[in-house]
Formats: C-alpha cells, sequence, structure tokens
C-alpha cells in the first residue's frame, strides 16, 4: 500500500519520490553489474546485444533499455532477442483502445513472446477482405533482474493506429509479422473485430471497475463483461499487480512477466471492446522511467489529447454518443501515497478545469464520467483520499460532473448525491438523482479480481435485497501529513464485499439518462440507479 516499488528498503522507500525511487534503482543495478563484470570478460556479463531499430522512443522513456539516458555500463547491457522463425511464433494479448475521436480512430495492441520482423496488422470491412495493411510500432521492454528470486525479462509490445474510419462501422483486423499473415486461411481463426462509435447518439452500454490482477474471480468479471455487449470498458487503475504488494520491502518481488499473463487474460474481451485505462499506485513501476509509466507507454496506446500524453499517459478524454468521458491520474494529488505527487506541477488539474469546461459546452454530450484510482468518498480498507478532494472536488461540483468511478479499495460501495462535502440526497438502490440539483455520485468499483478488503468493524454490507441502512459510519480521510483524520459520513448507502463490476446503459434522445447498475461475479444485480439531469 505505501510505497509502489521493489528492491528499496522499507525505510528509504516511505520518503522517496518516483524519480529518486527510479535513480536509486538505476543506481543499484549499475553497481551490481560493474561488480559482477570485474569476474567475467569483456561483454559476457549480461549480454552486449540491443534490439536495434525499436520505434519505441528511447530506451528510458519507452522501456527501460540500457542506451541512450540509461546510466547502465555496456557490461550491464540485455541480450541479444533470440531468432525465432515468424511461422512458429503466434501474437497473443490483442488489446483495443479508442484514440481520441473514437468515431473514427481505433489502437491495436498485442505481443509477441521473441522478437520478429515487420509486424503489422490488417483491416477490412470482412474477415476475408484485409486488404489495408498497416506497419506496427515496437516498443520492447527491458526487465532485469530486480529481484534474485526472478530473471531479466525481454518483452514486445505491438502498436497499429487506425485512423480515418468510418463511425458506426464494424471492422474486421488481424495481426502478424513475416511467417505469420492472418489473412491466409491457415490463420483465420486469428482475426477480431471491432465497432466504431455511431456519428450520432444512440443507446449503448459501457462497463468498469478497478483493481483487477490476474485470477479466476478476474477472469470470471471479464467473461460477464463481454456478455453485456460494451462499447468500451473503464479501468480504474492497478491493472494487473506485477509488483504484488506495493509495500517498498526488500521482501517485494516485481514480476514483468504476471503482464503477460494478465494481457492473455484479458484478450477474450479486449480484442473487440476498447479497454480504457488509467494509473494507479500499483501501476507506478519506477524501473522503466523517473515517473514510472515508462512500461505504462510500452504497453498501451491511449487517447493522446492529455495535457502531457509522453509523460502522464493515462490523462486522456474521449467522447462517445452523449458521452464524455475524462480519465485521470490520481497519484499526481495523493495524500495517502505522494510518490507521484506533484508530478505535473498543476497542469492535470489545470487541464481538467478547460476540458470538463468544454464538455459541458458541447450541446452533443448530455453526460461526463469522470474515472481515476483513488478514491474520493469510502468507508472501505484505504478510506478516503483528501488529496482528490482538495485538489478535484470543486472542479467536479462546479462542473457537474454526473458520475464518478475510482477503485483502489477492493469492494463495491456507492454514495448518496454528495452536494458540498455533505448528503445532497439519499439515493438508495433503484432511486434516480439529478447532478445539477442534487450533487455527484461516487462510486468505487474495486472488486474487479484482486483480494478483497472490508468495511469497518461493525458495519455490514448493504445492497439490493439485503439492505442495511446506517445513518453513520466512521470512516476517515487521508491528510496531507498522511496522517488519518476520523470521518463519520451519512453517505455511504451501498456496501458489497464481492468480487463486481459496473455496467452503465446510456439512453440517448429526448430523455437522456443514465442506468447505472453493480452486477456481482455471480451475474446477481447488487445495486441499481438513475442519474438523469435537469432540463
Amino acid at each position: 500500500m505505501d510505497t509502489p516499488n521493489v528492491g528499496i528498503p522499507e525505510r528509504l522507500a516511505a520518503g522517496m519520490s518516483m524519480p529518486e525511487q527510479h535513480e536509486y534503482l538505476r543506481k543499484r543495478l549499475s553497481r551490481r553489474k560493474v561488480l559482477a563484470s570485474s569476474f567475467a570478460a569483456a561483454g559476457t556479463v549480461g549480454g552486449i546485444g540491443l534490439l536495434a531499430g525499436s520505434s519505441g522512443g528511447s530506451g528510458d522513456a519507452q522501456g527501460g533499455s540500457a542506451s541512450g539516458s540509461s546510466p547502465l555500463t555496456a557490461a550491464s547491457a540485455r541480450s541479444a532477442p533470440v531468432k525465432v522463425d515468424g511461422r512458429l511464433v503466434a501474437p497473443f494479448a490483442r488489446h483495443l483502445a479508442f484514440g481520441a475521436d473514437p468515431k473514427t480512430q481505433m489502437r491495436v495492441s498485442w505481443q509477441v513472446p521473441f522478437a520478429v520482423k515487420s509486424p503489422y496488422l490488417r483491416v477490412g470491412p470482412k474477415p476475408w477482405e484485409l486488404s489495408r495493411k498497416i506497419e506496427a510500432e515496437v516498443r520492447d521492454l527491458h526487465t532485469p533482474s530486480l529481484s534474485k528470486k526472478l530473471p531479466a525479462v525481454e518483452q514486445y509490445y505491438l502498436h497499429a493506429a487506425l485512423d480515418g474510419l468510418r463511425p458506426g462501422t464494424t471492422y474486421y483486423y488481424g495481426v502478424g509479422h513475416e511467417g505469420f499473415d492472418p489473412a491466409s486461411p491457415e490463420r483465420m481463426a486469428t482475426i477480431g473485430t471491432f465497432r466504431t462509435a455511431p456519428a450520432t447518439a444512440e443507446k449503448f452500454v459501457f462497463t468498469a471497475f478497478g483493481d483487477q490482477g490476474v485470477s479466476y474471480d478476474a477472469l470470471a468479471n471479464d467473461q460477464l463483461i463481454l456478455g453485456q455487449n460494451p462499447s468500451f470498458h473503464l479501468h480504474a487503475g492497478d491493472i494487473c499487480y506485477a509488483d504484488s504488494t506495493g509495500h517498498g520491502k526488500e521482501s517485494d518481488t516485481y514480476d514483468a512477466r504476471v503482464w503477460d499473463t494478465f494481457l492473455a487474460q484479458t484478450e477474450s474481451v479486449a480484442k473487440s471492446v476498447p479497454w480504457m485505462v488509467t494509473t494507479g499506485n500499483h501501476d507506478m513501476e519506477a524501473w522503466y522511467s523517473p515517473n514510472g509509466y515508462g512500461g505504462q507507454s510500452a504497453r498501451w496506446s491511449l487517447p493522446e489529447n492529455g495535457f502531457d500524453p509522453v509523460q502522464a499517459p493515462g490523462v486522456y478524454s474521449f467522447t462517445y454518443g452523449n458521452v464524455g468521458v475524462v480519465a485521470l491520474d490520481a497519484n499526481d494529488v495523493s495524500y495517502e501515497i505522494p510518490a507521484n505527487k506533484g508530478y505535473t506541477d498543476g497542469r492535470q488539474t489545470a487541464w481538467l478545469d478547460r476540458r470538463l469546461g468544454e464538455l459541458r459546452a458541447d450541446e452533443t454530450v448530455d453526460f461526463v464520467v469522470v474515472f481515476f484510482h483513488h478514491c474520493m468518498y469510502s468507508t472501505a480498507t484505504h478510506g478516503s483520499d483528501g488529496g482528490v478532494r482538495d485538489a478535484w472536488l470543486e472542479l467536479f461540483t462546479r462542473h457537474q460532473v454526473d458520475l464518478v468511478i475510482n477503485g483502489h479499495n477492493h469492494v463495491y460501495e456507492r454514495t448518496d448525491a454528495i452536494k458540498g462535502g455533505e448528503v445532497g440526497k439519499p439515493v438508495p438502490v433503484g432511486a434516480s438523482t439529478d447532478p445539477t440539483r442534487d450533487g455527484i455520485v461516487y462510486v468505487t468499483a474495486g472488486g474487479a479480481g484482486k483480494d478483497l478488503y472490508s468495511f469497518p468493524a461493525g458495519v455490514k454490507d448493504s445492497y439490493e435485497g439485503h439492505v442495511d441502512d446506517r445513518d453513520a459510519v466512521k470512516s476517515f480521510h487521508w491528510t496531507s501529513s498522511r496522517l488519518h483524520a476520523p470521518d463519520t459520513v451519512a453517505w455511504s448507502r451501498v456496501r458489497y464485499t464481492g468480487f463486481s463490476f459496473l455496467a452503465v446503459e446510456v439512453t440517448a434522445g429526448a430523455d437522456p439518462r443514465l442506468t447505472v447498475s453493480a452486477l456481482a461475479e455471480s451475474g446477481e444485480r447488487v445495486d441499481h440507479f438513475e442519474v438523469v439531469r435537469g432540463k
């Protein structure tokens, strides 16, 4: 919980920023390799080959390679990539994401287990007509052995940008490379499909959760999500937990291979449903870059319309139908876990103010949904983060955001409508609320698949069919001093400690509304309410 990193003594990590953690790891490994090189022939320690020609940008920014600005010596350079006949290498881990305009842009990403020649994407209107061929960008990622228990890892991520697509159109695509052509008859089973956003608003569904990881429960949630036929999915951070604990202890083990397992697990949904992620505390991986997001930049292609897509890849927005969606990086403002606090120097918050204003001025946008990791309002294990409240609550209120989705606490919890920090209107299960009058509903949807948390002692779950309303729940919020400030709150309306996710049905037209439901891993509905804006 305390510091999302590995290989740094806890007494040091607790007071270190992400750039300081990055520098510590780089210098530590560099010293280790220099010592090792004195006992080995020159050029044999760790290998001397690099993946030449990678188009993923500088190694330190995109993949932590031993070139460019990396402090590593030549003796610590990584091994040359394994050369395998392309006919024997199958792509895996396909995942989609929108570009800035979901009507005309799609980003396709995938992975290969070994370096391949000439990777590409084919796309077309029919599975047997993949006439358009686009060269893929390679973003290779090198992770050295950061623990005695684990080997060094080479990962190869590939990305293709599709622009100029037709709105409301189904496309078929295949990914391949020299020796592996998805259009060949024997490879047809690997072809995927996606649909662009419609030209005009119509009814659709999107889903959301946070804190997934790799588990049976995570996989079960994925399959239930696929059954909702969503137009896109929002993942509110703490994506795979390659750093399994994030305590900053020497006993922590950062295993980059968990990403392979996670992306393979997610492929059954994400190959056809755009998987829109943002950053949680476990997603700051200090080895790759000073702000910890070099790994994320290698693995994901997200809309590049935030204030700085290189430094803050998890900050962006898009509009689908009549809904404007805004993704934020709460690591920038968190009081609880301040490793990256203030890294944007206020630029993210200034961008947020502008973007919310633009969305509210857009007559085609009925609803604004914001998602990020740390909880604005929650009573479970982590409590609420006073940092996100101090930075963004006034903006959400002034711009009348309609729904806020968080993760971080591994439970489902939903507030009443909150206005001015207090209950603006009770919103029991099945009720309707108007953000222009009542305030904003905040949802913690952190039950995606990681080990579940709990609510305060003596506070029972309260959900559809099992209501246990409380006039007051004792909780806390984090302060700028990283201390707990006790709270007694009246806004904790729905609580559920099972695995779950959020499904939102969006209605357009003369009577627009958000019908928000929470579904358990069993498929049982545990909560539902409506958001309808005043005319």
